[in-house]
């Protein structure tokens, strides 16, 4: 019938669910490679379908999912952030020399509660942020450069915290945040995690914030030009970066049972990874959180099908190195013209 509008037709979109179908792609692959063991009378079971299994790979990935939550804010605003490992043990340095002091949680007694660690954890992290931040939207220093100067002061504060010894002897009431579950079931680090993602996609999809990151990243001098705070955005992206890291902290130093100094040693390259993994450009103007929390899971995946499959530790770096290489030659493909 004439001037009549055709109806669109739903496509499939293989630059948005592309990383969904990898990691089922994935999942699927470890778990054949398993049955065959099982099929082979190595394995009694296939121990990558069970329960406790898949619960223990989103245990393992809470820290890299919550340091990468903030690099991908980051890295949509075209900087990136090398800092976060260091913030991180930094963060957890501090947590543990209050959780160490007191025992007990009553708020307003002289027995400790246990919100002061968090509370100084989180506050730190945030605070080394906001140092990159300003560093990088008042004197227009790369990030690189900005965030490899914390990355090294960071990992300098934490041993000067305690000499470069170890904290251990963490009361039960901190520990909960890295080895707590709710319901018997699901861990509690899991649970920080979703949350710390939900908020993220609420903040970055929904708010005004979230559409100036995209703004800054996508050309930050067309962005200015429109009115927009370029150097506001980029302090509270790196702010938001921090304290993350700080949540970081908290998890891994709670679920570890003590503070190191070399903690958190790398964890910014994971970050990295699986936010270029999710499909985030570089170039900056370009991410999503659900992505990050696929290629998160990706990493995740990879590293427990290979411990199961004892493969040995040097080579899943290797796997891990090429799948970041891969991921940026199909951006910059996907980039060019």
């Amino acid at each position: 019938m004439s001037g009549t509008t055709p109806i669109a037709k739903p496509t499939f979109s293989l630059q948005k669910y592309g990383i969904v179908l990898a990691f089922l792609g994935l999942c699927a692959l470890v778990s054949l490679v398993c049955q065959i063991k099982v099929m082979q009378g190595v394995w009694p079971v296939n121990v990558f379908l069970t329960l406790n299994n898949l619960m223990l790979i989103l245990h393992q990935i809470s820290v890299n999912g919550v340091l990468a939550v903030g690099m991908t804010f980051v890295v949509i605003s075209a900087g990136i952030d090398l800092s976060v490992g260091s913030v991180l043990a930094f963060s957890g340095m501090v947590a543990a020399s209050f959780a160490t002091r007191y025992t007990g949680v009553t708020v307003w007694s002289d027995t400790y509660m246990v919100l002061a660690p968090v509370t100084a954890a989180l506050l730190g992290g945030a605070l080394c942020g906001a140092v990159n931040g300003w560093i990088i939207s008042r004197f227009r220093i790369q990030a690189f450069i900005a965030t490899l100067g914390m990355l090294l002061a960071a990992r300098g504060m934490t041993m000067a915290v305690t000499g470069g010894n170890p904290i251990s002897a963490l009361s039960p009431d901190f520990r909960w945040f890295g080895t707590g579950r709710l319901f018997g079931v699901v861990p509690v680090p899991v649970i920080i995690l979703i949350l710390v993602f939900a908020v993220a996609w609420v903040i970055l999809n929904k708010t005004v914030f979230g559409r100036y990151v995209y703004a800054v990243g996508g050309n930050e001098k067309s962005a200015r030009t429109s009115g927009i705070n370029t150097r506001a955005v980029l302090m509270w992206v790196y702010v938001l970066a921090g304290f993350l890291s700080g949540l970081a902290g908290i998890i891994l130093t709670a679920k570890t049972g003590s503070a190191q100094t070399a903690a958190g040693t790398s964890y910014e390259l994971d970050a990295i990874a699986a936010v270029v993994i999710g499909g985030a450009s570089l170039a900056g103007g370009v991410g999503r959180l659900t992505g990050t929390f696929f290629g998160a899971l990706i990493i995740g995946v990879m590293n427990n099908g290979l411990d199961i499959l004892g493969v040995e530790s040097f080579y899943q770096l290797i796997i891990k190195g090429a799948l970041i290489v891969i991921a940026v030659i199909i951006d910059s493909r996907r980039m060019s013209p």
